[in-house]
């Protein structure tokens, strides 16, 4: 008789569970497809799902769904939905897709779409430097300002995309900029025009971008689908879309791509199989050749030729999955974070295989990594995101050198060729208002700012010369902060809303060793 209960129970939970389930999807195609499209992938609002709502969970939803969203075309819901009804709304857009959605050549084409007042110019429309241009991506609304890098008077203000993320890429001489959002769409704006040029959707979930040496095609790197898409930087049009898979056809999300511009190619960490992977961008390249190791242990390594030319791939066997990468100045080596977020991996691209490991505990942000000379010597710094400190590492032994304990874990880190300084945030914890001023030489904190009392106070971007370091109060009432880089005192400061990153054309394009790349 229990046992009979307990199913019968069971049961109506389950047809409950279901029924729930199907009312939300209801509620879905009721008030959400017309604009986030039936599979929940997108159309004139973002994707809803997991991967692109990552920020934006529980509660939080629930609060966007009831109350829109400010500066957007989101609408509030309260007066049409009850209570019960956002909630499980929030709940169903909350849970993962059934399946890898495709998103094909076809499906990037039909979305592209063009500015009809964009004029080309061919020279700037502004009489300010060019190259010392900054963008501040303000991501409170989902806009982008552009900055005179002298005066820092605004020249432009302008939508993009929602949620950007991953930074944005410029062409090798600062005319372009092509910035991406988390559910895949690339924007071209015309920084000398001031306009925006157009822009595609090259994935569904995407994960940063990069631009070739030449400045002739954009990488995607995305994690729905698991793909890397190759867009013509000139028109936005399909070069190549590479399936991502190992050897024995295990799929892969894209973690992240970088330009390596000694060596005229991509390289992209991969998030769920053990392998680096280079794309050529030279149309000359001789051959490449894919390592694939037998044993990690020997260090034994057979070396299988590839294809040649523009879009060439090599592939490189490695131990498990590493992520975040930091790159050499020569782009020889890259450090890669690995999984257990204990330790870091270095890979020698010249060889393909790893040559070294080091003890990072504390999940390194190797991708906010920068370098300098001290002493002679050339070491890089890293953030960690779960321990309060920085490790300094010696390029030429890849060993921690040095540990400088901050106010808790940070997330950025930067820098300036003629800067004696480090800047280094406090991004996470109640000390997340400091930023920390850090000599390079002697390693010590020579001083701690503290610009907004409980206000996150983050990521820092220097001027072509280094003469000013702009730092974001990251708010939604935010603002940006310039200070005089020699003396560390405030200049400027200028309303944003949560203004998450600042851009310099000039830095950005010649690779400083003061910026993550």
């Amino acid at each position: 008789m229990i046992l009979r209960i307990a199913l019968l129970s069971l049961l109506v939970l389950g047809s409950t569970i279901v029924h729930a389930q199907s009312d939300a999807k209801q509620l879905y195609d009721a008030h959400c497809a017309a604009c986030h499209g039936a599979e929940r992938l997108g159309g004139t609002g973002p994707a809803l799902i997991p991967d692109t709502l990552s920020r934006m969970r529980g509660p939080v939803l629930a609060k966007v769904i009831s109350e829109g969203r400010a500066s957007t075309q989101m609408p509030a819901f309260a007066d049409k939905l009850s209570q019960d009804d956002i909630t499980a709304l929030a709940d169903f857009l909350g849970k993962p897709l059934a399946s890898i959605p495709s998103w094909t050549e076809a499906d990037i084409t039909a979305s592209r779409s063009f500015n009809a007042d964009y004029k080309a110019v061919t020279s700037p429309t502004f009489k300010a430097d060019p190259l010392n241009i900054f963008l501040v991506v303000e991501t409170g609304d989902h806009h982008v300002s552009v900055l005179d890098g002298d005066t820092f008077d605004r020249l432009d203000r302008f939508a993009t995309p929602f949620a950007v993320h991953g930074g944005p890429k410029f062409s090798p001489d600062g005319h372009f900029v092509f910035i991406m959002s988390r559910d895949g769409w690339v924007q071209k704006y015309d920084i000398w025009a001031l306009k925006e040029v157009g822009r595609v959707r090259a994935g569904l979930n995407a994960r940063n971008i990069a631009m070739s040496k030449d400045g002739k095609w954009l990488a995607v790197a995305n994690y729905l689908p698991h793909t890397l898409t190759i867009l013509n930087s000139e028109d936005l049009s399909v070069a190549r879309i590479f399936d991502v898979a190992d050897r024995t056809g295990v799929t892969s999300r894209v973690s992240a791509v970088y330009q390596a511009p000694t060596r005229n190619s991509f390289v992209l960490a991969l998030k769920d199989v053990a392998e680096i992977w280079e794309i050529s961008t030279d149309p000359n390249a001789e051959p490449v050749l894919e390592g694939y190791v037998h044993s990690h242990e020997k260090g034994m390594v057979e070396a299988i030729p590839s294809s040649q030319g523009l879009f060439a791939r090599r592939r490189i066997a490695i131990s498990q999955p590493l992520d975040d990468f930091f790159f050499d100045p020569e782009y020889r080596n890259l450090i890669g974070a690995a999984r257990d977020g204990n330790k870091a991996v270095v890979v020698n691209l010249i060889v393909g295989r790893e040559i070294a490991e080091l003890p990072l505990p504390g999940m390194p942000h190797l991708g906010s990594g920068i370098s300098w000379m001290r002493d002679g010597k050339r070491v890089m710094a890293t953030p960690h995101l779960k321990e309060a400190k920085l490790s300094i590492i010696s390029v030429d032994d890849w060993s921690v050198v040095a540990t400088i304990p901050t106010e808790g874990p940070g997330f950025f880190l930067r820098s300036h060729e003629s800067s004696p300084y480090v800047w280094a945030d406090v991004f996470f914890g109640p000390n997340k208002n400091a930023m920390h001023v850090i000599d390079k030489q002697s390693l010590q904190i020579v001083k701690t700012l503290r610009p907004v009392p409980g206000a996150t106070v983050a990521h820092v971007e220097f001027d072509r010369y280094g003469r000013h370091a702009v730092v974001s109060v990251w708010e939604d009432d935010g603002a940006i902060i310039i200070y005089d880089a020699k003396t560390l005192e405030e200049v400027r400061r200028i309303p944003m809303r949560k203004p998450s990153g600042k851009y310099n054309v000039f830095n950005k394009i010649t690779f400083s060793e003061g910026t993550s790349h």
